[in-house]
């Protein structure tokens, strides 16, 4: 096995130099976000550590749960539904949110003990209210092609061990004011959610992996109030304006505590900011792909700690947008040169440049949680960011 992951990787790096060259500058920018779509061959062996861990096995349908040992970063704890049942989702429907018919997700998501979900059949699942999570779930879309789109999205509010991978999470809208279910016991009224994707509020050990995110009315992902130990890696972030923002405010000092890895995720095409936004807490953004964004990438303000690895920048053609980064002050937070933000081995293509600030790499130990790979090698261990389409008896 040894020696076939590395003329694996071998073969990898030589086709990526080979694409390199032979394309000019300009259309290679062109083609990126297309071409990269269809790198399926580097499926083993590929240097992203989360996909080897499970991806080379032919048999993951039948050993869904080894997913659960494969978690990396600040989010590495994250087991999800690992120790309970497995829930087959059988019916899209969301019919009504406080007695929710078995068979459906909202069903299997507020069980009170752990469940691993898994889907019979491709669906497009159109949520009435917010689908609030129980905690130790894993919502598991491999082998169905599964929408959770045009009506409310996740919402995973004080609860822990929660992952979520292999959907598409698109278009979703605001809801509320309406009368919701969040576990077997218990239903309460919530008021207007804001059409976020995934929305985590006061939760811990959570891994989002491998979801497609586009067009939500208000964040595509979003970490408030006091939220840590997450990680979201290897997601395919399209078409929105404000995409990620990890902290409430300006004046909640409770999100200090906060700890996010951002690994192996692509930001294509459509963006204009947020990725992330951060306040207060320590970030850990590393080995990214982004290759579109109208205004910033990454952003924050209340003296976050910013500790951008290995990513590949590639800053946009408008010459007043080159800048990675973007500091929010205002009247209380005009120190921003001390904030500890830093730049360590990120490629800046097309003009793109990152400033920096604060103090010396001992300040970074809280926003440190993975060794980075070298930025030459992001465009290979992102290729296949986003949902997979996974089928039984190949390899995923």
């Amino acid at each position: 096995m040894a020696v076939y992951l590395s003329i694996a990787s071998v073969l990898s790096f030589l086709i990526l130099v080979l694409f390199v060259n032979l394309v000019p500058s300009r259309e290679r920018t062109i083609q990126n976000s297309t071409e990269r779509r269809k790198l399926g061959f580097f499926s083993c062996g590929s240097g992203n550590p989360i996909d080897d861990c499970w991806r080379c096995q032919g048999n993951w349908m039948r050993n869904r749960r080894r997913l659960a040992d494969c978690a990396i970063g600040f989010g590495h704890n994250a087991i999800g539904g690992r120790d309970g049942r497995y829930y087959v989702v059988s019916d899209p429907s969301d019919h009504d949110p406080v007695n929710p018919r078995p068979g459906t997700l909202r069903h299997a998501v507020i069980q009170d003990h752990p469940v691993w979900i898994v889907f019979k059949r491709d669906m497009v699942i159109t949520l009435k209210q917010e689908l609030i999570m129980n905690g130790f779930k894993t919502i598991d879309g491999r082998g169905a092609n599964v929408h959770i789109a045009y009506g409310a999205c996740i919402t995973i509010q004080f609860v822990t061990n929660i992952i979520i991978h292999g959907l598409h999470i698109h278009d979703c809208k605001p809801t509320g004011n309406a009368m919701v279910r969040s576990s077997p016991s218990h239903y309460g009224w919530r008021t207007m959610a804001d059409g976020d994707g995934i929305s985590i509020f006061g939760g811990s050990h959570i891994w989002i992996d491998h979801n497609s995110l586009s067009s939500c009315s208000d964040g595509l992902i979003d970490v408030i109030m006091g939220s840590t130990a997450i990680t979201i890696s290897n997601n395919y972030f399209t078409h929105h304006n404000e995409v990620m923002l990890l902290g409430h405010s300006d004046s909640y000092a409770r999100d200090r505590i906060m700890q996010v890895t951002i690994a192996y995720n692509h930001f294509g095409e459509g963006l204009i900011q947020r990725m992330p936004r951060c306040r207060h807490g320590y970030f850990h953004v590393v080995n990214n792909d982004y290759t579109s964004w109208e205004m910033y990438a990454i952003g924050g303000s209340a003296n976050p700690t910013i500790n951008s690895q290995g990513n590949r920048f590639h800053a946009p053609s408008n010459p007043f947008a080159k800048e990675v980064t973007k500091r929010v002050v205002n009247s209380r937070n005009r120190g921003w040169k001390q904030w500890n933000w830093r730049s360590e081995g990120d490629l800046m293509m097309n003009g793109a440049y990152f400033v920096p600030s604060g103090g010396t790499a001992a300040n970074y130990a809280r926003a440190s949680s993975l060794a980075a790979k070298s930025s030459s090698i992001v465009a290979i261990i992102t290729s296949e960011a986003g949902a997979l389409p996974c089928r039984n008896g190949f390899h995923c």
